[in-house]
């Protein structure tokens, strides 16, 4: 196996794809580190420590390699792109409409993809949403009862542009990881993450 591995490794190509990658998982984990922008460290800590115990929110601290307890800019991680994908393959069997585009070949499938980023940009809209206003009534964002409206609105839409931003920066980075690098991008960044 090493052997194998050594000899991969002196060809260029292979090379320049596995530096390519690593190079990208340097800046998921990067990413999985910087704090949104608003955010209160001590609140953080104090809210995400009472939900520790819960199994699902374990479950979803993996997925997302600890971006959610840290209310990182990667917190929603990459599972908008996952639902959008689901939600585009189940799509394609019950609308016939879209099941001739996904046979028109390589076309067909740039459409399909094109659509699936559409959704997982909306879905991350929906889910940063969520997270925004549930957290945010627990503290993570400071002392809501303080703000003016005008202000928590401020602080919530900060809040849902980051984690968009953050989840469509995971969607292409996976695809560029896919393209450029050594394949299967999605696999790769939920691996790192895990």
């Amino acid at each position: 196996m090493f052997k194998t591995f050594k000899n991969a490794l002196k060809v260029k190509e292979i090379r320049q794809k596995l530096l390519y990658t690593f190079i990208m998982m340097i800046i998921v984990r990067l990413g999985c580190q910087l704090p949104i922008p608003g955010t209160s460290k001590s609140a953080i800590q104090s809210v995400m420590g009472s939900l520790a115990t819960s199994e699902a929110y374990s479950f979803f601290s993996a997925f997302t390699g600890g971006s959610l307890e840290k209310m990182s800019v990667f917190a929603l991680s990459i599972t908008p792109y996952i639902t959008s994908s689901i939600i585009m393959q189940l799509l394609t069997i019950a609308i016939p409409k879209l099941e001739e585009i996904q046979k028109d070949g390589e076309t067909g499938k740039k459409k399909i993809a094109k659509i699936s980023r559409y959704i997982t940009v909306m879905l991350a809209v929906v889910e940063a949403t969520a997270l925004a206003v549930g957290f945010g009534n627990s503290g993570v964002f400071g002392d809501t009862t303080a703000m003016t409206k005008l202000q928590y609105v401020g602080v919530i839409a900060t809040v849902v542009i980051t984690m968009t931003a953050g989840s469509t920066l995971l969607m292409w980075i996976g695809e560029r990881i896919t393209e450029n690098g050594v394949g299967n991008g999605i696999s790769v960044i939920l691996v790192v993450n895990i």
